[in-house]
């Protein structure tokens, strides 16, 4: 009951919020007419001017820009500036896409990547392309779990190259087919002097037999110090000798091999047998999402996932020492500075997803260079940018235990207190969502059926519930923190799922053929057990957990309180008119926070793009767009003179429907 008043609380909330943008309008209108136009107020061109060098705006991904000239007083303004299609999205003859990049602005060019990994350089006021690079991909098609991606490219300028020498400023990027590659900024051409023309073969030294999709990169490298840092995704739950989730950092000029961090406990006793073609530890944690950096003290920052597999850890032997944490690793030599470990023993695939933001704001730590690492729990942990330590205190909690035969698991986890966690923590039946009482009580009986004692109740035989779910929480699009206000932003999924071990000799034909979402199946090779996964949801399809299923947070970094909490999302694209609700639905991407007082953000699968008020979580903006946005905004302003631009990709994702659109927003010009 409980519950439900908040969800009618809320839908009174937005109601109010829905007539105040609507009584807006209408004011606009009469004062519109009592002065004889329509016309959109002039643009305020004072403000500051700012470009977007990094993938988070900055080598802290803080998602943050100083741009002043659109704000809550006008962003109702907003139109399209210019659109950019590259084709490159699955029409049913290729891998299926995600469209969910994040370009970069430097130089006046911004530089974007395709799921098909192709670069394009466009003018950033007009979408006009200046070139286009394509890898030529040995394959667009194949097996496997994921689809094709690239979440963006970085850039570097040589400080020793002659000014208008050929790749005196580069672009780096890496490919499906695990290449690390080095374009001229200029002309899009490669750059020969790096690697074999242009390209690093980022396969040496790992797996020569595994697949093309079990390993390669997805995300942006980290380019620093004339050294460019590159992870990986490895596939979760294939098999326990999956390929290293070795880290490495090459030679920004020439390619050549600068260090390599395999991610192996420091008292690691094992071999690798340089026969099998290999150069690094099997199964290791990887990384796969946005590695963020700090020039001023030599470090880099990586989030990790699991070892292979993630679902069951008794074969791990220990190689789980760095999973699912936060490190800092010396730009110079590769070495482990600190590591903190955000879950022990990972049994749930709640890696560290997020780029590790960095911050620094009086008030916050004793105002210490800091670290904000977010989680698939809905935790953020706060850490002392220098040494790992956190800045509040973090909590050892005792957890549930009694896992499946051979499986030890950790009889603690951390818990922050400063934020706390962010995401619900409890789901009893008597919770259970849905929408007349015969899907309420199918939920019940479900929530009832599985093993559920909490956060961190291990995968068991009879199934066991998991919620947070595997995606979040938060993920990979990481936060956005205003340092002005101090507060940070953060997008969540509320969804749960039901994990369930499979003995080895019960494992179907049937089952093998599940491999995808909302019933998957994965054979966890070298392991006792096979995995199911499934959503939970009811026999009308709709999550069982009491809804928002997706919420926007406002985080006050100094106190640690909850600024604003509001649903993120409609129904719309979910289910069928005149059924849309504003209750908050999954998404994915991440937000972009400006100093004008707004926050935009798309991730959501209604296909809106929407712009909240800073300072109170109101929804003041949204438009339609072609496909959902899954995916981190940006912007920038070039000179005193021009406009400042929004821009999103819309491309969304296997679940929701592909494209390939980039869109630019702007005020109407003069």
């Amino acid at each position: 009951m409980l519950q439900q008043r908040r969800i009618r609380e809320a839908a009174q909330r937005r109601m109010r919020a829905g007539r105040r943008r609507g009584q807006r309008s209408i004011s606009a209108l009469v004062v519109g007419v009592l002065l004889g136009c329509g016309a959109p107020d002039p643009i305020d061109y004072s403000g500051p001017t700012a470009n977007w060098p990094f993938w988070g705006g900055d080598r802290g991904a803080t998602h943050f820009s100083p741009l002043t000239q659109i704000g809550p007083e006008n962003v109702e303004q907003l139109e399209v500036a210019w659109e950019h299609r590259s084709g490159d999205y699955y029409t049913g003859d290729t891998s299926l896409t995600a469209f969910a990049v994040t370009p970069i602005v430097v130089h006046d060019t911004l530089y974007y990547c395709t799921p098909f990994q192709r670069v394009f350089a466009l003018d950033p006021e007009t979408g006009e392309e200046r070139w286009s690079f394509d890898p030529g991909l040995k394959s667009k098609t194949g097996e496997g779990p994921y689809p094709l991606n690239c979440r963006g490219v970085s850039y570097w300028e040589d400080s020793q190259a002659d000014a208008g020498a050929a790749c005196a400023r580069r672009i780096f990027y890496g490919t499906r087919d695990s290449q690390l590659i080095a374009l001229d900024a200029e002309t899009g051409e490669p750059c020969a002097g790096f690697g074999e023309q242009g390209r690093v073969a980022l396969r040496e030294g790992i797996d020569p037999d595994s697949p093309a999709w079990e390993y390669y990169p997805t995300s942006p490298p980290q380019v620093m110090r004339d050294t460019v840092v590159v992870g990986a995704l490895v596939a979760d739950n294939v098999r326990v000798d999956a390929p290293s989730g070795v880290v490495r950092a090459f030679d920004a000029r020439s390619g050549a091999l600068a260090w390599a961090w395999d991610p192996v406990p420091p008292d690691w006793t094992g071999e690798v047998d340089p026969r099998s073609g290999r150069r690094y530890a099997e199964g290791t944690p990887n990384v796969w999402s946005i590695i963020t950096g700090d020039p001023e003290r030599g470090l880099i920052f990586v989030p990790t996932g699991n070892p292979a597999p993630d679902l069951y850890g008794g074969e791990r032997e220990g190689i789980d020492y760095f999973g699912s944490s936060t490190v800092a690793l010396d730009i110079e030599t590769g070495k482990v500075v600190w590591n903190f470990q955000t879950v022990h023993h990972d049994v749930w695939d709640f890696d560290a997803p997020s780029p590790p933001t960095l911050f620094q704001l009086e008030g916050v730590g004793d105002g210490r260079p800091a670290v904000a690492q977010t989680t698939k729990m809905g935790f953020i942990f706060l850490l002392d940018r220098e040494n790992g330590e956190p800045l509040y205190a973090v909590e050892e909690r005792p957890v549930p235990q009694g896992g499946v035969v051979g499986e030890v698991l950790s009889p603690t986890q951390p818990f922050p207190t400063h934020p706390p966690p962010l995401h619900p923590l409890a789901l009893e039946p008597e919770d259970a969502f849905g929408f007349t009482p015969i899907d309420r009580a199918y939920c019940r009986d479900l929530i009832e059926r599985y093993r559920w004692e909490g956060i961190y109740t291990p995968p068991s035989l009879q199934g066991t519930i998991q919620s947070p779910h595997t995606a979040g929480g938060m993920n990979w699009g990481g936060v956005s923190i205003d340092p002005n206000t101090q507060t940070l932003y953060t997008n969540q999924i509320h969804l749960a799922l039901v994990t369930q071990l499979v003995p080895r000799d019960e494992v179907q034909e049937t089952d093998v053929s599940a491999t995808h979402y909302p019933d998957e199946f994965y054979e966890m090779r070298g392991t006792p057990y096979a995995v199911k996964r499934r959503a939970l949801i009811s026999n009308f399809g709709a999550p069982c957990n009491q809804p928002p299923w997706g919420s926007l947070k406002a985080v006050d970094l100094v106190t640690g309180e909850i600024r604003w909490d509001v649903p993120l999302g409609t129904t719309r694209e979910l289910a069928p008119f005149p059924l849309w609700f504003d209750i908050g639905v999954p998404n994915f991407g991440g937000s972009l926070a400006t100093a004008g007082g707004l926050v935009f953000i798309g991730a959501a699968t209604d296909r809106y793009f929407r712009a909240f008020d800073a300072a109170t979580g109101e929804e003041i903006w949204r438009t339609r767009i072609p496909a959902n946005a899954n995916s981190v905004p940006m912007t920038y302003r070039l000179r005193e003179d021009s406009r400042q631009f929004v821009v999103v990709a819309a491309g969304g994702n296997p679940l929701g429907g592909m494209g390939d659109y980039l869109i630019a927003y702007a005020l109407p010009g003069d």
